[in-house]
């Protein structure tokens, strides 16, 4: 059974930085797709960044571009999301997903991803 778990979220001021973390367990990570999205209140699920090939084709929504970066440790079968420079408005449920390389597509939508951890709270306030 694949399953997908997030830890790392919390409270921090704006400025300042979180590292999201998913492990991954009843697969291996390296061989699939993964994506970190995140949902607002009253908002739509969202994707932040997503590494959708084999090759490592990464992306970014814009509005995160230079502050997040996704990266992944196949040794730990984990992935991550580096948060700099957090803003109020990335407050936000945050969740990693994964999926087959054949399943998804070069964009970054939770559409495509079928296997999703439970979601992590970040809220980026004074």
């Amino acid at each position: 059974q694949l399953q997908l778990v997030e830890s790392g979220g919390g409270l921090v001021q704006p400025g300042g930085s979180l590292r999201l973390s998913c492990s991954a367990s009843g697969f291996s990570l390296d061989y699939y797709a993964i994506g970190w999205f995140r949902q607002a209140p009253g908002k739509e699920r969202e994707g932040v960044s997503c590494i959708t090939s084999s090759a490592g084709r990464t992306n970014y929504a814009e509005s995160v571009k230079g502050r997040f970066t996704i990266f992944r440790d196949n040794a730990k079968n984990a992935m991550y999301l580096q948060m700099n420079s957090l803003k109020p408005e990335d407050t936000a449920v945050y969740y990693c997903a994964a999926d087959s390389f054949a399943t998804v597509q070069a964009v970054c939508v939770p559409e495509d991803f079928g296997s999703w951890g439970q979601g992590t709270q970040v809220t980026v306030a004074s």
